[in-house]
């Protein structure tokens, strides 16, 4: 009896371990290390940013303004400050100060675990205190325009941060959740298999997808909001981008694209220009 006991005990500890594995191996962001790009039509200052547990963040800092307010751009997953640029080239002339950085554990910037959302979320208001404490900018105010992950992340730091007025997604989730468990039965993991596998996640990284979704946390921002969803991304299906909306009501508009999948939005005509309105607005006067 005490042997199918420890074999129970062994069966148990080996799917406990594997189910890790699965989560910690097979979602495994991809660390791109880059450069900066030649012949920008701007200066781009690399700086170093320190996170909440003194890790560092790469990021690159383009000051315009020291009365205007700060975008903060933030790449998807797997990506760097680099997948930014063609957002940087369209706002560099616009009056804004801008900052694009790598996430931890992404591009250029200090390891730290397993990447998530919730440590996007950190190291963007890492970044806004950067700002604050070690730049002469003197404006308080700052956007976001965040891709995918870097969506979801936005709003949640916007849920927890009134410094942040106004902020662009693109391609974000609702719940972390939804979209890990499409890629999981994509790969054949039956059901009660992610069931558990949630359930020793939220043990062992001490983190609860289900607490974090960025549609709890969307109605408590002070900020506005630009929803951009492809109607055609097959990475983050775009009820995800409805569901946000409904939660968030008359704070943020929601713009699905025709024929646009997850990362090629910004290839839409007049993309650019409703982002520039969004931001020059001056909700004040409304």
């Amino acid at each position: 009896m005490l042997f199918i006991y420890w074999l129970l005990a062994l069966i148990i500890l080996g799917t406990a371990v594997l189910l890790i594995l699965i989560m910690t191996k097979g979602f495994k962001n991809p660390v791109a290390r880059h450069e900066i790009p030649e012949n920008t039509p701007f200066k781009i200052n690399e700086v170093f940013i320190p996170t909440v547990n003194n890790k560092k963040l790469y990021a690159w800092w383009i000051p315009v303004d020291t009365n205007a307010p700060t975008i903060i751009f933030i790449h998807g997953w797997g990506r760097n400050a680099q997948r930014l640029m063609t957002y940087l080239n369209q706002f560099c002339c616009q009056g804004f100060n801008l900052l694009a950085f790598d996430a931890r554990s992404h591009g250029n910037s200090e390891k730290d675990g397993q990447a998530n959302m919730l440590k996007f979320a950190e190291d963007i208001l890492s970044v806004a205190d950067y700002v604050n404490r070690e730049t002469e900018i003197k404006s308080n105010d700052f956007y976001l325009v965040g891709l995918s992950i870097g969506g979801a992340a936005s709003i949640y730091a916007a849920a927890h941060d009134q410094r942040i007025k106004k902020v662009v997604t693109v391609g974000a989730f609702a719940r972390p959740d939804t979209v890990i468990t499409k890629e999981l039965k994509a790969r054949h993991i039956p059901g009660p298999v992610i069931w558990l596998l949630y359930k020793i996640y939220k043990i062992f990284q001490n983190l609860d997808a289900e607490a974090i979704a960025p549609v709890h946390h969307i109605a408590s921002a002070k900020a506005k909001f630009l929803l951009i969803h492809g109607e055609e991304d097959l990475v983050v299906p775009a009820d995800e981008g409805k569901k946000l909306k409904e939660a968030a009501g008359t704070k943020a508009e929601l713009w699905l694209i025709p024929g646009k999948g997850h990362s090629d939005c910004h290839l839409e005509t007049g993309f650019w220009e409703r982002l520039l309105i969004f931001f020059q607005t001056d909700e004040t006067k409304k």
